[in-house]
């Protein structure tokens, strides 16, 4: 006999009765379900999770359309679909919408292993969102109508609480980080470098790059692998050069101090020269520079000064020893090592007019940041042009100066190759000829100096450059220091019209020809991360360059050169050319709006050639690859470390009635507003058809970068074989983050960074650089870092090292920099170890 009771009463979703009762002989099975209400405090959450899951569902459907149109992946546009699907029946209380989203985020993980494979950032913004969405799903199960039970909903929670710890915990592993294979080299090369500034004490650092050959080694070793983490601050001293007004702060101090016996000598971020007491950083002395606010170019720095010893005036009279600076106002200074006073045997009271011959201009529009070298007795003066402004802009003309009275010797000025002297009345040096701003290095013995050139100006419109012009744009030449005659040149851009002008100063070092026999050579670092080896005799490679094919372009009478030179035997300092795969965010929306942009702006490679009507983009970009920090190199053991950085940029041609309408004028234009639109980020170019836009690829909401991390490495290259020993990425995101906010994080995304490194007979890399506002000390076997201290500012300067009384010391400026976003200060920081 079988009895057979049921009812049932519906309320809608999240309401429900039933009531089975079956009996037959001794097997009775009851299933009862109450109707009550939904008080489970997760039941809230169901219709905003479907809300927030729609409005996903939205942006992939809109922007995945617009990708589609633009060549771009079918992904979003797929993953809409299914994510309505799941928002609809969410909405219902419908357990096939929880369905729907898991398929969605199983097949998401299969895309994103097909797009990136293993690269831990290339997953962050594919899962970030889904997965913390899944989780939120996770715990609303049960109040769905096919009511998953507590503990399987827990089970999901569970997994999705460990997926994300993982993707959380991930994130604190070094990514990117390549260790070495094997032991590096611990010889130099063969019968290399033994003429390296003979007599140099070991514990003196006297020039900006330590020696004349610019290595930014130091033979010290009292500081090592083993005792580094017992460094500690041994004295913090203040410049008290800061910005007035913080509201149009341009201060980037980025100053290496040199000391030479006893003293330290030092520039502030507007010139103003000191000496301080190596124990203890104490004001000996300051020489003010009469620098004002109005003469900052671009940016508030100076990157060291120069010590000169005197062949003329006898030991113990004034300015027997001196140090010599460039300034932002076009100064050249002499002032006595000892007492800081102006050295009246040099020029005017010890200043020299560097804004003779350069014809009308105005302040900031040319401007001295690095420190001139001397070489058998002459003065090399180099400047910088504001060079996105007109392109009759100052000549970026070279000098030599006698090192004992500042008297003019001779002058390279590219236009007038066969004229030495100086301009007659009412005449000027040639305008708008390509500058070297950066810092030189000089052979003594052989008698040359070697100018890593900028690009005449305008930076990106190149029609109007004379063939002389071009021949030496982008370039190292070298010149003789008594005529100032070129002996040769060497270019790593043919017509650059990317801004790809040499920033880095090069770095002797003996090196084997093709025959193999050691000749005296330069490593010659690049914004595009393209390192060459040049004979510093003849300038010919001693590695391998080819010239490849480059792109053309459309602007009217402007081509572009057919090929450009590649090292091929040489690591790139760089990251790998961008894709659509590579367009980057912290979570699918960002990542979206980054591929849409990418998609919709040309760009065929390291060379995408500016065009008419429309946006391009520049990457490594202008401040990428190796800047101005330059590169280490280790002659005791021939290993080179570099840093670099990649960030891209997008640009565009402005038509010159856009420029004016939006009030755009060069900084010489009496309708130029220091304050408005065209100071950064923009070049109003007059004098040609076309203004530059010029903004990072970046998002404007977040202020995050567009290109996956990460945004700056260090690497090591073993310069016996030219291969890389080991690389990781430089700078976390401690003072980085979404929105300008800074995480507190210790996630080493590698970040964007200015200033270099230097490396210790101790086996250690000391640099800072990063925008994380660390400075470090990296094991030069391993790559890892070792010890590191939180900076009061910015680091964006190269540190040095020294010795006092027995006292090995790092000494690092803590300044910070403008444009790099890091907090500006007018620290100097020395550290040593605590016992």
């Amino acid at each position: 006999m079988t009895d057979e009771i049921s009812w049932a009463t519906s309320g809608g979703p999240g309401r429900h009765s039933v009531c089975r009762h079956y009996a037959s002989s001794n097997i009775v099975e009851i299933e009862m379900s109450l109707e009550q209400p939904r008080k489970a405090w997760s039941t809230w959450l169901v219709r905003p999770l479907a809300v927030l899951i729609l409005f996903l569902s939205i942006w992939f459907f809109i922007g995945g359309g617009m990708l589609i149109a633009a060549g771009g992946s079918w992904y979003y546009v797929l993953a809409a679909m299914l994510l309505l699907a799941s928002a609809v029946q969410l909405w219902r209380y419908r357990t096939s919408g929880a369905w729907c989203f898991g398929a969605l985020y199983a097949a998401t993980i299969l895309w994103t292993i097909w797009e990136t494979g293993a690269d831990y950032w290339g997953w962050i913004p594919r899962l970030s969102l889904l997965t913390v969405l899944g989780l939120i799903l996770s715990l609303v199960l049960p109040n769905l109508d096919r009511r998953t039970s507590r503990k399987v909903s827990l089970g999901y929670t569970g997994a999705g609480v460990a997926i994300f710890a993982t993707f959380f915990g991930l994130s604190f592993v070094t990514h990117g980080y390549v260790a070495p294979t094997g032991p590096l080299p611990n010889s130099p090369i063969a019968g290399a470098d033994s003429d390296i500034d003979a007599g140099l004490p070991d514990g003196d650092w006297s020039h900006y790059g330590r020696d004349s050959h610019a290595t930014r080694y130091s033979p010290l070793k009292q500081i090592d692998a083993s005792n580094v983490s017992g460094l500690k601050r041994a004295w913090v001293m203040r410049t008290g050069d800061l910005p007035k007004d913080p509201a149009h702060n341009k201060w980037a101090p980025q100053t290496t101090p040199i000391k030479v016996g006893d003293a330290i000598y030092m520039c502030t971020a507007t010139n103003d020269i000191l000496r301080l007491d190596p124990a203890t950083g104490k004001e000996v002395w300051r020489y003010k520079s009469g620098v004002v606010e109005g003469d900052i170019p671009y940016t508030a720095a100076c990157r060291g000064v120069t010590y000169y010893q005197s062949t003329q005036t006898p030991a113990g009279e004034v300015c027997h020893t001196r140090i010599l600076e460039g300034t932002l106002n076009m100064k050249l200074i002499a002032v006595d090592a000892e007492t800081g006073k102006a050295c009246p045997q040099f020029g005017n009271n010890g200043r020299v007019d560097l804004f003779a011959g350069l014809g009308k201009t105005v302040p900031g529009m040319a401007a001295m940041t690095s420190p001139p070298p001397v070489v058998n007795g002459v003065i090399i003066e180099n400047h910088q042009v504001m060079d996105g402004q007109r392109r009759w802009a100052p000549s970026g003309v070279i000098r030599g100066w006698d090192a004992e009275t500042g008297a003019f010797r001779w002058a390279w000025d590219v236009n007038r190759p066969n004229d030495r002297g100086e301009p007659g009345p009412g005449e000027s040096y040639s305008k708008g000829t390509p500058n070297s701003w950066t810092t030189l290095t000089a052979d003594a013995k052989m008698g040359l100096v070697y100018l890593p050139m900028g690009n005449s100006t305008v930076d990106y419109y190149t029609a109007m450059r004379t063939p002389e012009e071009n021949a030496v744009s982008t370039s190292v030449v070298a010149l003789d220091v008594q005529t100032g005659n070129p002996r040769w040149v060497y270019q790593t851009v043919h017509k650059d019209a990317w801004d790809y002008d040499m920033g880095s100063q090069v770095t002797l070092l003996d090196y084997p020809d093709q025959s193999g026999k050691i000749v005296p050579a330069m490593i010659v670092p690049t914004k595009r991360g393209q390192t060459f080896i040049l004979d510093r005799a003849t300038g010919k490679s001693l590695t391998k360059v080819e010239e490849r094919p480059a792109p053309a372009g459309n602007v009217p009478g402007d081509p572009r050169a057919p090929t450009q030179p590649w090292s091929v035997d040489m690591p790139r300092m760089s990251a790998p050319d961008l894709t659509e795969k590579t367009m980057w965010g912290i979570t699918p929306l960002d990542q979206l709006y980054c591929r849409i942009k990418f998609r919709n702006t040309r760009y065929v490679g390291e060379f995408t050639p500016p065009g008419v009507g429309d946006h391009w983009l520049v990457f490594p970009g202008y401040n990428g690859g190796n800047d101005w920090g330059s590169v280490a190199y280790d002659p005791a053991r021939g290993i080179m470390v570099g840093n670099y950085s990649n960030t891209p940029l997008r640009e565009r041609l402005v038509p010159r009635a856009e420029l004016e309408a939006k009030g755009i004028y060069a900084m010489d234009n009496p309708k130029f507003n220091p304050n408005g639109p065209g100071v950064e980020g923009n070049g109003a170019q007059e004098d040609t058809p076309y203004g530059i836009e010029t903004i990072p690829l970046m998002l404007p909401l977040t202020n995050m970068l567009c290109n996956e991390p990460p945004y700056g490495k260090i690497v090591a290259i073993d310069m016996h074989t030219r291969k890389t020993l080991w690389e990781r990425p430089l700078g976390t995101a401690r003072a980085n983050g979404p929105f300008n906010i800074a995480t507190g994080m210790p996630m080493e995304i590698g970040t964007p960074n200015n200033g270099g490194p230097m490396i210790t007979a101790g086996g250690l890399v000391f640099i800072a650089a990063a925008t994380d506002n660390l400075l470090r000390a990296i094991d030069m076997s391993t790559g890892k870092v070792v010890w590191k201290d939180v900076l009061p500012a910015g680091g964006q300067a190269t540190p040095m090292t020294y010795e006092y009384k027995g006292k090995q010391y790092v000494l690092q400026m803590a300044g910070g920099h403008h444009m790099m976003g890091t907090p500006t200060a007018d620290y100097l920081v020395a550290y040593t170890l605590d016992k």
